[in-house]
This record gives C-alpha cells, sequence and structure tokens, in this order.
C-alpha cells in the first residue's frame, strides 16, 4: 500500500514546558479533535492551512471578531503557541485541529461553507524533485474551490516567487476560481 505524499514533515522540536502545558490543559478547551463530524459555526468561517506559532492567525482572529476561525496545524510547538495565545487574548472566535489539513478539508469542513481560506507561506519545496510535495497541486486547489461559499476567497501567500507563480498558476486552472481584486474567490 503507497503512503498519500505529505505536503509537510513533522519537525522534531520540542515543545517548551508553556507550550506543553497549552497542549494538556487548553486543547480540550480551544482545540478541535480530528474526525468525520463537520465544523460549524454562527459565522462565517475561515480557514487557515499551516498556522505556525500563530502570531498573525491569533492578530487577525483579535481584529474580525464577526469571523469564526479554525486554524490547521501539524507543528506541537506551534499549536501549544497558539493555544496560549487564545488563552491570553481571550479569543472565543479561534479553535484549532492538530491534524493535516488535506484530511480536515475533505471530511471536516462541509462543501460551500468558508468565507476564506488562509494559505501564508506554505512550505515551498524548492527543488523540482519536491515539488510534489507543494500543498497548492491541481487536486488541492479544486478541494478548496469546492468547500468556499459563494464569494468565499482563497488568500495565498509566499515570499518565494518561483512558488507564487506556481500557486497563481495552479489556481489559475480551477475552473471554480476567479481571480479578483479580494484574492481568488
Amino acid at each position: 500500500m503507497n503512503k498519500p505524499i505529505r505536503s509537510y514533515v513533522r519537525r522534531q522540536a520540542r515543545p517548551t514546558p508553556a507550550q506543553a502545558r497549552a497542549l494538556e490543559q487548553l486543547s480540550p478547551k480551544h482545540g478541535v479533535s480530528f474526525s468525520q463530524q463537520k465544523l460549524s459555526s454562527s459565522k462565517p468561517l475561515v480557514l487557515e492551512i499551516g498556522s505556525g506559532m500563530g502570531e498573525t492567525t491569533a492578530q487577525i482572529a483579535k481584529a474580525h471578531p464577526e469571523l469564526d476561525f479554525v486554524a490547521v496545524e501539524v507543528h506541537g510547538p506551534g499549536v501549544g503557541s497558539l493555544l496560549n495565545r487564545i488563552e491570553a487574548e481571550g479569543l472565543a472566535n479561534l479553535r484549532i485541529v492538530r491534524h493535516d489539513a488535506l484530511e480536515v478539508l475533505e471530511h471536516m469542513v462541509a462543501d460551500g461553507s468558508l468565507a476564506a481560506i488562509h494559505l501564508f507561506f506554505p512550505d515551498p519545496w524548492p527543488k523540482k524533485r519536491h515539488h510534489k510535495r507543494r500543498l497548492v497541486q491541481p487536486a488541492f486547489a479544486a478541494l478548496a474551490a469546492r468547500k468556499l461559499a459563494a464569494g468565499g476567497v482563497i488568500h495565498a501567500a509566499t515570499d518565494w516567487p518561483d512558488y507564487a507563480d506556481w500557486m497563481n498558476e495552479t489556481f489559475s486552472k480551477e475552473d471554480l476560481l476567479v481571480k479578483s481584486e479580494k484574492g481568488l474567490v
């Protein structure tokens, strides 16, 4: 049986004591376990893929209390850091799922339910032989487009020009997406 190609590598960094405490004590409060159950929200829902240490995610959630955010991250120290930020800032509109983003999109997000998808600085996998590991692939573009509500937006950013071209080309080929001044809708 072939293993699926992953767009990420689990880094082996150990969480700090504060991050470890957050993972243990705050995950039940602010975390969402991966399941087949669809995410629900009474507000427009934004999915952040790869929230890293959570600085930007927490700032955006704090600035937009009218939206609900779900961050998806696999890196334990990053999850712990974001959990601490959620608690410290009292962010009631931000939850986190520690799992593979593709599986979360496929199984936990209903079609047509997302106001936006944020994809900020994903791993560029710059070597040609590693391009297959890039998250932005035609299958991802199609899946993301299906999950967006009418008028929903994909905000994607990278500081690698080659990856920016790759993302632009890949998203542009998806018939369900249209480039606009707001981003990809």
